[in-house]
């Protein structure tokens, strides 16, 4: 953590807290509030995942822009804003200078949130999935896999977005020197399915394990990510055929003329339909149990709770 953050950051009373005693954080993106979900499932669902750190004794961090600062840490107030208010932009790390001299407010992506979780100090994020190499436009990378190799944090997550190349991205992140982590698995999650084909070379089976990993990779002057990868829960999974026939599907509805951050979500919203609300399901049961597994993983890092809470 930088000892003088730039006066664009705001942290919230309840994170300055936690880093005065030394408790574990959680860092949570804001994108799946301000532009994946409606109103007001959106503002459930984050209360849920911050309510998943909290039952594992660690202090949430959700990170958004709000009026022109970085918020790390959103109070009740805030949160509403950002599921509630139309026109909330979706801010990556090439959108901050914009939002901040604009004053503008919105959600971040991956990259926008562990650029601004790792300058406040936090090292574990959560997430859904990341983005990665797109289908049939390999020229169409995510600013994720950039910002993941460059970011020093532990990234918690249900592999990548199931709607992108999940082979090529798992090369791109091999290319970037980016450690793929399978939890309690070797094999690399399909987002919504517990299945993608894919092995990894990983695997750690306790949060105390994955924590050593990353440990070890940064002592050691490595400066990338690390990237766990959590099956999705299997109660509410998807099978790996009938996620790839409504992808197949909603792939060959898209429209020409939606392009850039607007093809995620046309897709994944057209996903939800065709399945009938199961990949929502799917979608809203990782959300929480990545913000529990990355909790679990995030006490190894606190010097006031440790390896004894566990």
């Amino acid at each position: 953590m930088h000892e003088k953050l730039p006066e664009a950051f705001v942290l919230s009373s309840e994170f300055l807290r936690a880093r005065a005693l030394g408790l574990a954080v959680v860092a949570l993106e804001s994108t799946v509030i301000t532009h994946g979900l409606p109103y007001p499932d959106n503002l459930e669902l984050a209360k849920q995942m911050e309510g998943e750190v909290r039952g594992q004794g660690c202090v949430p961090a959700t990170i958004a822009v709000v009026d022109g600062k970085i918020c790390i840490g959103l109070n009740t107030t805030q949160l509403e804003r950002l599921a509630s208010e139309q026109g909330m932009l979706k801010i990556s790390t090439r959108d901050f200078s914009s939002a901040l001299a604009q004053g503008k407010s919105g959600g971040t992506t991956v990259a926008g949130s562990i650029f601004a979780a790792q300058q406040a100090g936090i090292r574990v994020f959560a997430t859904g999935g990341i983005g990665g190499v797109h289908r049939d436009a390999p020229f169409d990378v995510s600013a994720d896999l950039t910002a993941l190799s460059t970011v020093p944090i532990l990234v918690v997550c249900a592999g990548a977005k199931a709607i992108l190349d999940l082979p090529a991205t798992l090369e791109k992140l091999e290319t970037l020197g980016v450690p793929v982590i399978g939890f309690q698995t070797r094999e690399f999650p399909g987002f919504y399915s517990r299945k993608s084909g894919l092995m990894l070379s990983t695997r750690a089976d306790t949060p105390q394990a994955v924590a050593e990993i990353a440990r070890s990779h940064w002592d050691i002057g490595l400066g990338s990510a690390v990237l766990l990868a959590v099956p999705p829960p299997e109660e509410t999974a998807m099978s790996q055929e009938e996620v790839e026939a409504a992808i197949q599907q909603a792939m060959a509805e898209l429209d020409e003329k939606t392009s850039g951050q607007a093809v995620t979500p046309f897709l994944l919203s057209l996903v939800s339909e065709l399945t009938h609300g199961a990949s929502l399901q799917a979608n809203l049961s990782l959300l929480r149990n990545n913000a529990r597994v990355a909790a679990q993983v995030a006490r190894y890092f606190s010097p006031a709770q440790g390896k004894a809470r566990l």
